[in-house]
């Protein structure tokens, strides 16, 4: 056997999908056997995948038992010359393995490979290089100095700034995302120490490499993608912990001493800052936005307010309770109107900022047309405060997005989108598109052959076309392109538009905007209305709503309602968010998540369905959240009104 390819996989599975499909291609021509290791996913991977690539070999564990443990489980399985450790949100050129066994195979001394990484928008990811982490070039990367001077020799030394990334070179560590090992290095220096959970574990087998007497190379020959963040958010308070733990065990391993002492310091200061940073921008991004925008808006009421009595209305003078009454008024109906407009979803988007503001000012208009005489004072502060308040959020908004607090969208849905392929790939994506229920405005397709001129354009016209179309979405369709063709075309594209990867024979499609945030995926399988962030706040307006005027009219409720008291204790949960009228029987990892439901998905009180096989009850929690509309909810708590006190 020439080569043992083994993946570790974690709730990932059409990432796997197009990583199992490109390293198919790249196998040709090659002996290898590919072991996928499972750490107890829950999206049902191993049903999914298995069908379609019966000669790899799955494991199944029981709990996720962490990266170098399941590494290892492969490992002992493994027959092949040469080892590789993929991660599974990877795509892999043709030319790949060959290019990189030959150069491990011609290179004297080496041991071990990693190769040119690119992210999801063809950026070059700088972990596919870095040094052995020390006292000074932690301190280099914590200060920031690293990032100000990004090809210095001394201030950039984790990620070898200097070193030119389109050159290869002898390298400390490897990443494990693509670790090219031969299998006689790893059976004198032995595998991945299981002391680590998750990160570090790379770090630790490069180190011992090179103790054992063997070089470990950068090789820039070929580029892959690997998508990344995917087993793990990056940024949040988990990661840090994680990954700062993780070169705590490195050092007390490896260093000794008062090297030690000071890494050790060093590491507990990088922990508290980036948990400080994080909690910060988690407080921010969950609670804190609101609260941010009320000021602002109050702010900006109050500036237009002393703007106008100075300056246009110099004779009138506005009641200081009229105002104070007035203010945290419009404030809070801008919030509402903001946030059924979407401004508080998890992407942030310019156009969501432009008409929750447009709603807003319309809203605080009419309703200011409805009050009394003695209450109104100027449409002109209303709506040049508007205005003003509009404009603050927006730089504020533009400070977070760069930062990275907050995540920049504008084309999640209903994008612009264009497929790269030929007829039969173009019709197949379409479907694709159409079944997921995604939303986007398909614009046209490039050709990939000069004699189709069937398409509106060629694919080597793609940014000149892209830029005529305001894309946001670009669809390569791997098939008569070949993945090299997608990974080499990749660096050329226009940035602004997010990059979607399709394998020909694949249920799905996978990209991300770049290397710092999350991947993404379209797939028949995770198409949920339910999942529409426009939907869920409509369910919870519905749940509210109702909850409020069924303790409104009490009275009649001691009547219509069975065991009225749980039903005015089940209202009191729904308002503060504990409930909600309409729920799954039994919640999963694999659907929009939601409270704990008074009715099942179907409108049956829980207490009434427990003899049914599980498997009907996860297909109608299924049903529920693909097929979801408000007025599914409406004719539920109608239907189970009577049984609303469960």
């Amino acid at each position: 056997m020439d080569l043992s390819v083994i993946i570790v996989n974690y709730n990932v599975k059409y990432f796997l999908e197009q990583c199992l499909f490109s390293l198919r291609e790249a196998s040709k021509g090659l002996r290898v056997e590919t072991i996928v290791v499972d750490n107890h996913s829950s999206d049902n991977t191993l049903a999914y995948l298995q069908p379609k690539f019966p000669a790899v070999r799955f494991i199944a564990n029981a709990e996720n038992r962490g990266f170098a443990q399941a590494c290892n489980q492969g490992l002992h399985l493994a027959s092949g010359k040469f080892i590789l450790f993929l991660n599974p949100d990877t795509v892999l050129p043709e030319d790949c393995l060959h290019k990189s066994i030959a150069y491990l195979q011609n290179t004297p001394g080496a041991g071990a490979l990693g190769i040119k990484m690119l992210d999801g928008s063809g950026n070059f990811l700088r972990e596919s290089k870095r040094s052995f982490p020390s006292p000074m070039t932690s301190f280099f990367k914590l200060t920031g100095l690293a990032r100000l001077f990004p090809r210095s020799k001394v201030f950039a030394r984790y990620h070898l700034g200097n070193l030119d990334e389109n050159k290869s070179h002898g390298v400390d560590v490897l990443a494990g995302a693509f670790m090219l090992i031969k299998k006689d290095v790893l059976d004198k220096i032995g595998s991945f120490d299981e002391t680590f959970f998750m990160y570090g574990e790379d770090v630790d087998l490069s180190y011992r490499i090179q103790k054992a007497g063997f070089a470990n190379h950068y090789f820039a020959g070929c580029s892959i993608i690997h998508f990344k963040g995917e087993s793990t958010k990056r940024g949040s308070l988990n990661y840090v912990k994680m990954f700062y733990n993780a070169m705590s065990i490195f050092v007390r391993k490896h260093y000794g001493g008062k090297k030690a002492g000071i890494f050790s310091s060093l590491i507990q200061l990088a922990i508290w800052v980036r948990a400080a940073l994080s909690a910060i921008a988690t407080f921010i991004r969950r609670i804190g936005l609101p609260m941010i925008d009320a000021l602002l808006m109050l702010v900006s009421f109050w500036v237009m307010k002393n703007v106008w009595n100075q300056y246009v209305r110099t004779d009138t003078q506005y009641e200081t309770r009229i105002l104070w009454m007035a203010f945290p008024g419009f404030t809070f109906v801008y919030l509402v109107a903001a946030y059924y407009a979407g401004l508080y979803d998890k992407w942030y988007k310019t156009s969501e900022l432009i008409r929750s503001t447009l709603i807003a000012t319309i809203v605080l208009l009419a309703g200011y047309s409805l009050l009394p005489e003695g209450l109104r004072f100027s449409r002109g502060i209303i709506l040049f405060g508007a205005v003003l308040a509009f404009l603050l959020i927006a730089i504020f908004r533009k400070i977070l997005t760069k930062t990275g607090v907050l995540s920049e969208n504008d084309g999640e849905t209903h994008a612009n989108t264009l497929i790269i392929g030929n007829t039969e790939e173009y019709m197949h994506c379409v479907s694709l598109i159409k079944n997921a229920g995604t939303g986007q405005n398909i614009v046209g397709r490039l050709a990939i052959s000069p004699e189709d001129t069937s398409a509106i354009g060629q694919w080597t016209d793609l940014n000149k076309i892209g830029r005529t179309l305001s894309l946001q979405e670009i669809i390569f369709c791997q098939g008569t392109l070949g993945f090299k063709d997608i990974v080499d075309f990749l660096p050329r594209v226009d940035k602004k538009a997010r990059i979607m990867i399709h394998a020909a024979g694949s249920g799905s499609m996978v990209g991300s905007r770049s290397g710092k945030t999350p991947g993404e995926f379209v797939s028949t399988e995770g198409s949920f209305q339910l999942s529409s962030p426009y939907l869920r706040r409509l369910k919870r307006l519905l749940d509210v709503s109702f909850a409020i005027m069924a303790l409104l009219s009490f009275p009649i409720q001691l009547i219509a309602v069975k065991n009225p008291f749980r039903f005015f204790t089940n209202c009191f949960l729904i308002i503060f968010g504990k409930r909600t009228w309409v729920g799954y029987f039994r919640s999963s990892p694999a659907l929009p998540r939601l409270r704990t439901g008074v009715l099942a998905s179907n409108g049956i009180p829980f207490s009434m369905i427990q003899s049914l096989p599980a498997e009907s009850l996860h297909m109608i929690d299924y049903w529920y959240a693909r097929d979801y509309e408000l007025s599914t909810d409406i004719k539920l708590i109608w239907a189970g009104y009577r049984n609303l006190g469960n």
